[in-house]
């Protein structure tokens, strides 16, 4: 009974991690990051403030950033869903060590990932007091992707099933664990070309400024972690030299991200018992794709740029299980 309680935990947290993913994107997305200009609350208040008075006194509290209702619920959302998968995981984290002797991971994985979701907390605070400095939210959103994937494993760890690889299928294993570190740079890259709101650096496509590498890209500014949001180390804004070589490099770790799980599928169809993995790995590539294109020739429209992001979380998500299937099962 408890260690059925402790598995639909994990896969509920694992879900609502997804959500909470789209969910700091369209909040990113819709320039709702710094809706509340303090942390954890909004104005001084647990909610956003509503009556004349109210308003008029965190008005006054920060004359530079009046409140917008809306922005401002949209960033209190994304704060209260993560508060509830913050106590989920501090459940899961006593649950793992009162059933340390059934669950089928070490307990201090869950511990992990209870003092990760802490420092993400901490990020989530940076992020705002900070005025959204890219090098931090896009740590903040790496945060929120490792969260998922960690949670992932753990659930399919517990409610999975498993395909254990031959001798001669050992270098597709390897193949495996690399395509999980791919996704996770381009991850990374998407994240840097969204903090930067670099998406459409060049909106011509497949070219980038009608050439396929554009001359004069400035990669030093473009991928300096210091730097405010739009401004050079030296204080002055941001050319468009530097917002390009931040999406053409995103536009080169896409590439190769198509190519090496394309081959990476094709290979997994020739094995029966992962050819479901697969079609599902094909699907999303596919979809991950084209949602990008679509992002350039349509001018980012925020539902779009959202669903890219969550694509890419279901990649992740995927390769994950992936791997975890590919793992022997421990004890429990």
């Amino acid at each position: 009974m408890q260690i059925s309680f402790y598995q639909k935990l994990i896969l509920w947290a694992s879900l609502l991690a997804i959500l909470l993913v789209g969910l700091g994107a369209y909040v990113r997305l819709s320039d709702a990051g710094l809706g509340c200009p303090d942390w954890p609350g909004c104005y001084g208040t647990l909610t956003v403030p509503q009556s004349e008075h109210a308003i008029a006194d965190a008005n006054q509290a920060y004359p530079d950033r009046p409140v917008e209702h809306g922005k401002a619920w949209k960033e209190m959302a994304h704060r209260y869903v993560a508060g509830v998968l913050g106590l989920l995981i501090l459940l899961i984290f006593v649950k793992s060590w009162r059933l340390r002797q059934y669950i089928h991971v070490s307990p201090w994985l869950p511990s992990f990932l209870m003092l990760w979701v802490v420092f993400q907390a901490m990020l989530g605070m940076w992020t705002v007091t900070m005025l959204l400095m890219p090098a931090i939210v896009t740590m903040h959103l790496i945060g929120g992707m490792t969260t998922l994937g960690l949670l992932v494993w753990i659930s399919h760890r517990h409610n999975g099933e498993f395909y254990v690889l031959s001798n001669q299928y050992a270098w597709l294993r390897r193949a495996i664990r690399f395509g999980l570190l791919l996704i996770a740079a381009q991850i990374i890259l998407g994240g840097w070309t969204s903090t930067n709101y670099a998406g459409l650096a060049c909106t011509d496509f497949p070219l980038c400024h009608g050439a396929w590498m554009p001359a004069g890209m400035d990669f030093t500014t473009g991928f300096d972690v210091a730097r405010e949001l739009g401004k050079t180390a030296s204080g002055e804004n941001m050319a468009l030299s530097a917002y390009t070589a931040i999406q053409w490099t995103h536009r080169v770790g896409a590439l190769l991200v198509f190519v090496y799980f394309a081959l990476l599928a094709w290979h997994l169809k020739a094995i029966s018992g992962l050819q479901r993995d697969a079609w599902r790995i094909t699907i999303l590539l596919v979809l991950q794709i084209s949602l990008g294109i679509a992002n350039l020739v349509l001018h980012l429209p925020v539902v779009l740029a959202v669903a890219h992001n969550v694509g890419a979380a279901l990649l992740l998500t995927q390769m994950v299980i992936l791997n975890s299937r590919t793992t022997r099962k421990q004890r429990g």
